[in-house]
């Protein structure tokens, strides 16, 4: 049973390696990877997003239930990390890593495995996650880190978080699919067929930037707060997300859609967060390459337990 969730999600993760290999090898350049990270936030995944969101069919989805196993997973990761920072008093930049670790999640691997595992059915549904799942992850993420690390101009502070959140394009595409889907623009002549083709592209070239951006040295540092987020990302967020639909009696493919996100790896952004706003990016850096790593056999036991759980 095992092997059959670990030879789709395979692939995947060589994906990742390769892009790490070529990325260390210079191969094509390093502005190369950097641009192509730009490509993908900018342009590739904002139009697979827009593209998903606008045809779900919401008829029939119990979209409130949902949002309650959802939210129950984040809801616990932060709140887990809040008692860690009590707990240990950790330093204020390296709890906005720790938080970001327990509570983010990283759609790009959510989805392939997704459409490896599940098939491209599941692309709609898990879609759906993401709509419920980017706009209050980053609101939450960014505000509590702005909190965190405040400064005497707190003032500009908030208003450069408000302006990021508000041209954020992951925020955007969520928002016009939505727009479109209400209004019933499913097949836009031309936009429906570009977003097609540039949204295929992009979970294999995100998975090429996922691998770029993983520092091994980074794994060198501090081994606590890279193993208090795997707990907080792949035990408390997964749990409390699986209890929370299996109490409420969701439908199991929208659980499992929704345990795609829950059994990932945290963002492989966040160190690019914690770099821009003052966090701990050394440690984030650590926490990314190691839930990454873990994730291979993390993802998988995850969901063959909750699909045993369920009779799935």
């Amino acid at each position: 049973m095992f092997a059959t969730l670990i030879l789709p999600i395979a692939p995947i993760f060589l994906l990742i390696v390769l892009g790490h290999l070529l990325r260390r090898g210079g191969i094509p350049s390093l502005e190369f990877w950097n641009l192509n990270d730009k490509l993908v936030y900018w342009v590739l995944f904002p139009c697979l997003l827009f593209n998903k969101i606008a045809a779900i069919d919401f008829s029939g989805v119990h979209l409130g239930g949902l949002a309650v196993a959802v939210y129950s997973g984040f809801g616990a990761a932060v709140l887990f990390s809040l008692l860690l920072f009590f707990l240990f008093r950790t330093e204020k930049p390296l709890w906005t890593s720790v938080l970001q670790g327990c509570s983010r999640h990283n759609t790009f691997i959510a989805l392939a495995v997704g459409e490896q595992v599940f098939g491209a059915e599941i692309l709609g549904t898990a879609a759906l996650v993401t709509a419920l799942l980017i706009p209050v992850t980053n609101v939450v993420v960014v505000c509590l880190m702005a909190t965190a690390l405040a400064k005497k101009d707190g003032g500009s502070l908030t208003a450069a978080v408000l302006r990021d959140l508000a041209r954020n394009p992951l925020l955007l595409a969520v928002g016009l699919g939505l727009v479109f889907n209400f209004m019933g623009w499913v097949d836009v002549p031309v936009l429906t067929d570009m977003t097609t083709i540039l949204g295929a592209a992009a979970l294999p070239i995100v998975l090429l930037c996922v691998g770029a951006n993983i520092r091994i040295r980074a794994m060198s540092a501090s081994i606590k707060a890279p193993l208090l987020c795997v707990a907080g990302k792949m035990v408390v967020f997964p749990a409390a997300m699986a209890f929370a639909g299996y109490m409420i009696g969701l439908e199991p493919d929208l659980l499992m859609a929704a345990m795609l996100f829950g059994a990932s790896p945290t963002a492989a952004g966040a160190y690019t967060l914690a770099r821009a706003m003052g966090g701990d990016a050394p440690a984030m850096a650590g926490i990314v390459t190691i839930q990454t790593a873990l994730s291979f056999v993390t993802m998988p036991a995850t969901l063959l337990l909750v699909q045993y759980l369920i009779g799935g």
